[in-house]
């Protein structure tokens, strides 16, 4: 499978975020060519801050590798990291992150800031970006414009 692929499936995560009224994020892991976490952003529906797609996936992984550790993996994940999923990921020392839609708001890897860039880390992250952007961001478009105007509906 290609980044394409493995950001589909991402994209299906975002979806299911989307029709339960979270902001459309969604994440993937693979390792070793497998897929072995996949979530999407929680954040209302668990009234947790901390709920985001990215840190989601983490926890799975990890919780299945049975390490903190995710050697090996990459994470792809709908939307450019915050500084909280950034730091995640560092902390996880994921080897690289593959992400669609850059957050000109948010953004921790380019956009606003880039935290995974400080060469003070005992760790680097690859990055690759914009891998399927127009879906990601047509989707974020979508789900806000459904919101300001109360639309509900995914066609």
């Amino acid at each position: 499978m290609q980044h394409q692929d493995w950001m589909r499936l991402a994209l299906e995560q975002a979806w299911l975020a989307f029709e339960q009224g979270e902001v459309p994020v969604g994440a993937v892991i693979k390792q070793d060519g497998q897929l072995i976490a996949s979530a999407h952003n929680e954040k209302e529906t668990r009234q947790d801050p901390t709920a985001h797609a990215e840190i989601l996936a983490l926890r799975r992984a990890a919780e299945l590798s049975g390490s903190w550790r995710l050697p090996g993996a990459i994470l792809y994940v709908t939307l450019e990291p915050c500084p909280m999923c950034a730091g995640a990921m560092l902390q996880a020392r994921i080897p690289h992150l593959v992400y669609g839609a850059t957050d000109r708001k948010g953004g921790a890897v380019e956009s606003v800031m880039n935290i995974l860039d400080f060469r003070c880390w005992n760790h680097q992250i690859q990055v690759t970006a914009g891998i399927l952007e127009d879906e990601c961001q047509e989707m974020l478009q979508r789900f806000f414009t459904a919101r300001r105007y109360n639309i509900n509906d995914r066609a």
